[in-house]
């Protein structure tokens, strides 16, 4: 290739990729969005300092296999990285090599070359969940009696009753609500996940009520849950509440052991999921539930009805009585990727 041709640098590759690729076609959410980024800041530089070169000056072949292996093997023993880390940031590279050889025949070779890098088998680890009475204890913790305490409580029992994602919580608008007008009626949430998915859930109609009652007043607009700014409340916030109440619970001698748990919000998701299996649901309502299809997946599982969503919802009872692209183009590439 010719060095003069700027098609030649991986710097032109990767803002193409970037800001191309990646949202617009890939449609990625900003958290793997994020992932990718980080994945190139954290190998350019190691990719430079084996050719002995600036970041900027790099060609595309300068990232060849040998030097994606010893990236791959500096994640694990260096950084000490897991595999399923060393697995992701590999992902990322695949599916960029992925796009350069499919806008460049004469690169065809070299993403190939890229492209046949395996990925490694991690041992399987256990979901963590939290057993019936656990959770219970996590849905008592808050106190119902203060502005913020009942906030907290209805995120908890929305969490646990959707098993949604943190940042699916985070950007819950009003809207998204179909709250039924009566009880033999079935409260829907509609929710945006991944890749802009949009699934929707049943709602318990206890949830439905506490819900009902949060947002009384407010704008269809506006997000559900807000913080004590009145300001939609962040995926962060969300983790720090779950671990405030998982302490306070833990203060309890018969719950001591949930500190080993490590809770998160997604510790819930997959309560919410184990708890609809052991109730009895079949693994593709339970999919569909918590929009847990992937990409490679979609076409293998059939739409899962309301109706049969619903069915599920009577098995699994209440245990309770537009993204735009903000990059800048910058000719220091390791500038460009600070700056997403």
């Amino acid at each position: 290739m010719n060095k003069n041709d700027r098609t030649s640098y991986l710097g032109f590759w990767l803002r193409r990729f970037i800001c191309e690729h990646m949202v617009s076609v890939l449609n990625l959410s900003r958290n793997t969005q994020v992932s990718y980024r980080d994945t190139f800041r954290l190998l350019l530089p190691f990719i430079a300092k084996k050719c002995k070169k600036k970041v900027d000056n790099l060609l595309i072949l300068d990232l060849s296999s040998d030097y994606v292996y010893d990236f791959l093997n500096d994640l694990e023993k260096v950084r000490n990285c897991s595999i399923s880390t060393r697995n992701q940031r590999l992902a990322a590279i695949h599916i960029f090599a992925k796009f350069v050889g499919q806008h460049n025949p004469e690169l065809v070779e070299w993403s190939h070359s890229i492209g046949i890098i395996p990925t490694k088998l991690a041992s399987p680890k256990l979901v963590t969940y939290l057993e019936k009475e656990e959770m219970d204890a996590l849905l008592d913790a808050p106190n119902k009696n203060t502005q913020q305490g009942w906030r907290d409580y209805v995120i908890l029992t929305y969490m646990y009753n959707t098993g949604a994602r943190a940042d699916e919580i985070a950007n819950l608008k009003i809207k998204d609500l179909h709250l039924a007008s009566r009880p033999v009626d079935t409260s829907i949430v509609y929710i945006i996940g991944k890749g802009n998915k949009e699934r929707h859930c049943p709602l318990w109609q206890k949830t439905a009520e506490a819900l009902k009652t949060l947002i009384k007043g407010r704008d269809g607009n506006e997000n559900v849950f807000l913080n004590r700014m009145n300001q939609p409340i962040t995926r962060f916030g969300i983790y720090e509440m779950v671990t405030k109440y998982v302490k306070q619970v833990a203060k309890n001698p018969a719950f001591h052991d949930i500190l080993k748990k490590r809770v998160t919000p997604h510790t819930i998701r997959h309560t919410t999921g184990t708890h609809l299996l052991m109730s009895g649901v079949d693994i593709i309502t339970i999919r569909n539930w918590l929009g847990h299809v992937s990409v490679d997946t979609t076409n293998i599982y059939a739409e899962i009805s309301m109706e049969m969503k619903e069915q599920a919802l009577k098995v699994y009872q209440s245990p309770m009585t537009n993204d735009k692209n903000h990059w800048k183009y910058d000719d220091n590439l390791m500038s460009f990727l600070e700056s997403l």
